[in-house]
């Protein structure tokens, strides 16, 4: 009886250092596909969703339509603001017209007879406090009148001398650049205002459209999901005393669950740090053993019919 337990022990060991070798022959994962997600750049009102879930779509179709209005009262403001600086610098740049001239000139000459007639009655005044016929405020008066009248004068020369001699650089550069300044917040508003327009950057089918048209969706939120139509990946995990015998740009053999047929590929990434092995692969042992995440892409002209998700295994050398 005894010899009869020990040889059931020692098949059973035989059978799971069997199945031990087998499932270190594969690594297992699944086929997948590249997702692109669309986020909201604002939080704004779905308006419309043209495109229904799980339909095939191309490249640059649009897909989800935010609410436009606010940002058109955004371009608007930026437009008037180009509008003024532009209007500004043209200012600048042609100069004072001659009928300000003239009217400056008529300034200057209002401030110089307003001078003179200041000076002559600060004179007049200064007589007569000398001969005690005037009393000292009317003195401070005169004076104050004076030295107003003379800053007047100084004031409307500099004004004409302005108007006369041209714009300096330094403004007209200050102008351009509060130009570019105007120019630039207004490419940046028709960005915004084209973004809140959700368009397909690659063909895919259209996975999911997370919210309802007429729902506001906050600024970041996913409002599409796709998955991209190109070759799909096997998405393995390497264990960690296979890793030194693959690198990047290596041709392997896949598995698909369901198929007798063997896909060629190559690896495209594998990455730098390990992680345990995910509780669906191999027994509760291996589990805990550490595994490269690796992706491999198919080759094999009839790959891209294999559908996402299904379960893959890439041959592992000896």
């Amino acid at each position: 009886m005894k010899k009869i337990k020990k040889i059931l022990v020692f098949s059973y060991l035989l059978i799971l250092t069997g199945c031990s070798h087998e499932d270190n022959s594969k690594a297992l994962g699944t086929i997948e596909r590249d997702r692109v997600t669309y986020t909201a750049t604002s939080n704004e009102i779905i308006r419309d969703l043209p495109i229904k879930e799980g339909s095939f779509v191309e490249e640059g179709v649009i897909i989800v339509k935010l609410d436009t209005k606010r940002q058109e009262i955004k371009i608007k403001r930026a437009e008037a603001e180009v509008a003024a600086k532009r209007a500004y610098l043209t200012k600048l740049i042609n100069g004072s017209r001659k009928e300000d001239i003239s009217a400056a000139k008529a300034h200057v000459d209002r401030a110089l007879a307003n001078k003179n007639e200041a000076e002559k009655n600060y004179k007049r005044i200064v007589e007569l406090v000398e001969k005690k016929l005037a009393p000292y405020s009317e003195l401070d008066k005169a004076k104050a009148t004076r030295l107003e009248s003379i800053a007047a004068y100084k004031y409307a020369t500099e004004e004409l001398s302005k108007k006369t001699t041209g714009t300096r650089q330094e403004d007209l550069d200050k102008a351009k650049a509060e130009l570019e300044e105007a120019l630039a917040t207004k490419e940046l508003e028709i960005q915004k205002f084209e973004d809140l327009i959700v368009v397909s950057t690659r063909s895919g089918i259209l996975e999911s459209l997370p919210f309802n048209e007429g729902e506001r969706v906050k600024t970041g939120a996913y409002v599409a999901v796709m998955q991209a139509s190109d070759q799909p990946f096997a998405r393995v995990y390497l264990p960690e005393k296979q890793r030194l015998k693959y690198k990047m740009g290596k041709k392997v053999r896949i598995s698909v669950d369901g198929s007798e047929k063997l896909y060629d590929g190559v690896i495209r990434w594998i990455a730098t740090e390990p992680s345990f092995t995910p509780y669906y692969a191999l027994t509760e042992d291996e589990r805990s053993r550490l595994m490269y995440l690796t992706e491999v892409t198919l080759t094999t002209s009839d790959a891209n019919e294999i559908p996402s998700g299904l379960p893959a295994q890439m041959l592992l050398e000896k």
